[in-house]
C-alpha cells in the first residue's frame, strides 16, 4: 500500500470516527471556527489546568477534511503545554502553506502529516487548517483571560 493510500484511509478513519467529537463536561474553554467559503463550523473545547491542554473535544459539522484535521489535532495537543499546542498550530499551518516544507522539522505533527498534500487543493487549505486556527485562537484567548 501507498503512502498517499494509508494517509488518505487515516483520513477517512478520522473523519468517519472521530473518537474526539463530543462535549466535553469540565472545559474551562471553547471557541467556535467557522470557514464561510464552505460552512465547516466547529466549537472546540479545552480545558486546561496549569498551562496543560488536559483534555479537549469538538462538536460541530464540515467536510472530511476539516472532521478529521480536529480529530487528529486534538489527539496532538492533548496533554501539551500550551506553548507547545499553539507551535504545533503554528506548525501544521505552516506546513499547510508550504512555509516549513523541511521533514525533520514536520515530524512531530505525527498522523496530521496525512493532512500535508491538502496544500496542493487551495479550496481545501481553510478546511485542513480551520480547528488549528481556531485552537491558536481559543489559546491566546484563554491565555489573556488568565492574565486579569
Amino acid at each position: 500500500m501507498a503512502l498517499e493510500d494509508i494517509y488518505t484511509e487515516l483520513i477517512g478513519e478520522h473523519s468517519r470516527n472521530p473518537e474526539n467529537k463530543h462535549h466535553l463536561a469540565h472545559a474551562t474553554c471553547a471557541l467556535k471556527g467557522h470557514n464561510p467559503s464552505c460552512g465547516d463550523e466547529i466549537t472546540l473545547e479545552l480545558q486546561i489546568e496549569n498551562g496543560i491542554v488536559k483534555d479537549a473535544s469538538f462538536t460541530g459539522v464540515g467536510c472530511a477534511i476539516s472532521q478529521a484535521s480536529t480529530d487528529i489535532m486534538i489527539d496532538l495537543i492533548r496533554g501539551q503545554k500550551v506553548e507547545k499546542a499553539r507551535e504545533l498550530a503554528e506548525k501544521f499551518i505552516g506546513m499547510i502553506k508550504r512555509e516549513i516544507t523541511d521533514e525533520s522539522e514536520l515530524e512531530e505533527l505525527d498522523e496530521a502529516l496525512a493532512l500535508q498534500n491538502v496544500s496542493n487543493m487551495p479550496a481545501r487549505v481553510k478546511c485542513a487548517v480551520l480547528a488549528w486556527h481556531t485552537l491558536d485562537n481559543a489559546l491566546a484567548k484563554d491565555g489573556q483571560d488568565a492574565k486579569k
